[in-house]
Formats: C-alpha cells, structure tokens, sequence
C-alpha cells in the first residue's frame, strides 16, 4: 500500500496519475497547504522541505521498513523502478525519459509556477515579472512542441515524464498561453486528457478539495513562509 500525502496541486496530480495508471493500491492522507497542515511534524519526518507531495511505501521491493520519499519527481521516478512501468529498462530510453522528467522539474514547473505566482497571486501587478514568466513559459512550450512534432510521446512511449509536464500543462489558459500556438502540443495533451487513469486522478483531487478561490490566509501561508528554527 502507497500512503500518499497530497493536495491537488499540479506536482500533487503527478503522483495521483502514476498510481491510477499503474493501479497501484493507493491511500490518500490530505495536506492541506492552505492551512499549514505541510508543516506537521508527522509530515516533516517523510518530507523535510515541507512541500507535497511525498510518499510512504509501506510494501517496498526489498522487504523492509517502509520508505518515504518526497519531491514528485523523484516519487515518479521511485514508483516506475518499483513496478517496472513508465519507464524504458534500456538506458538510451531511460535517460531519454529521466532528462525530460528532470526538464520539467527544473524548467517548466518552477517557471509555469513563478507565472500563476505574479499573474495571479501577488498582492501588486508586477508587469515586469508577469512578462517575464509569461514569455518564458512559452518558450518552454516551444521546447514542448518540438520535441512532440515527431512521436507521440514526450519519451516516444507513453512515460513518466508525460505524467509529470501534463499537469503543469493542464492550466494554459491562466498561463497566458493558446494551445493552438502549439499543435503538436495540443495533440498530445487531449490524447493524455482521455485516458481513463488521468480522469479518475483528477476526480481524485476534486474529491479532497472542489475547487475554490484561495482565501487571503491560505496565501499568507504560501507565500510568507521564511526559515523555521
């Protein structure tokens, strides 16, 4: 059994759509980022930099003691080794695959991030800093879009590394961006739209949060968090 500590954020859903794809038996315990439920102690001892997603695998391959793991790439990356789905046993179709898991990691999340931050969240409309991330998430589309123009997947098989940039895809619109700009994007993202596993996940999020506006108080406790001692 997969113990997974979730809200439904984009990096949350990654977790959500590998388990349903895999069908892996799975049990949600809710962390609710707008309360301050991440800074727990309970949820601190699996994941130290008090962000969801993480997990505890209470059946690991070896026999042992369960293993927590955090950060979503990591958890996608530790849940295909675990099953041997997701992701190519052959290193040229391994690293294909990891190099774009860690791409979106590194790129297209913290930057579609920093976009949803300055477009919709901060208290004064920086049009320097909304520019700034706009622009750059469409450069990361670009980069998307090209490599999709000759394969059906961002890995040529159906992977890893299309379950975690799908979700960071998912809200285009309050991004700034037009799918339509981007075709083979377009393609690839109502393809994975479809599958089955993809909508039972994302009932899965509506299940523990519907979908709201965020209150001022949950912003003050994303968005003012500094050191804890």
């Amino acid at each position: 059994m997969i113990e997974l500590h979730y809200w439904p954020t984009p990096n949350g859903h990654k977790v959500t759509i590998f388990l349903e794809e895999a069908g892996l038996p799975y049990e949600i315990k809710p962390v609710n980022i707008g309360k301050g439920e991440q800074f727990r102690p309970e949820f601190l001892a699996i994941a130290p930099n008090n962000r969801m997603p993480a997990i505890l695998d209470r059946a690991p391959a070896d026999g042992g003691a369960p293993i927590g793991v955090f950060e979503s790439g990591a958890i996608l990356q530790y849940l295909a080794e675990k099953t041997g789905k997701f992701l190519p046993a052959d290193v040229r179709g391994r690293y294909d695959v990891l190099q774009w898991l860690y791409w979106q990691m590194g790129g297209l999340g913290p930057m579609a991030g920093q976009n949803h931050h300055f477009s919709a969240y901060a208290p004064e409309k920086l049009p320097y800093a909304i520019k700034r991330y706009v622009d750059e998430t469409n450069r990361l589309y670009g980069v998307l879009n090209r490599r999709l123009a000759d394969r059906a997947f961002v890995g040529g098989e159906y992977s890893i590394a299309d379950m975690a940039a799908y979700p960071w895809i998912v809200p285009y619109e309050r991004q700034g961006q037009k799918l339509e700009d981007f075709p083979h994007v377009k393609r690839w993202f109502e393809t994975i739209k479809a599958r089955p596993a993809i909508i039972r996940a994302y009932e899965a999020g509506a299940r523990v949060n519907p979908p709201a506006p965020m209150s001022d108080e949950a912003k003050k406790v994303l968005f003012g968090q500094r050191a804890r001692p």
